[in-house]
C-alpha cells in the first residue's frame, strides 16, 4: 500500500510539472506570436 501511495504521488507530481511547463511554454509562445 505504501508503494502504491508513493507511485501515485510521483505520477501526480510529474503530471503537475508537465501541465505547468506546458502552460508556461504556451503562454510564452502566444506572447511571442503577439509581438510579431
Amino acid at each position: 500500500m505504501f508503494f502504491d501511495n508513493v507511485v501515485v504521488a510521483g505520477v501526480v507530481t510529474v503530471g503537475l510539472m508537465l501541465v505547468f511547463f506546458a502552460g508556461f511554454g504556451l503562454f510564452i509562445w502566444k506572447d511571442s506570436q503577439k509581438r510579431k
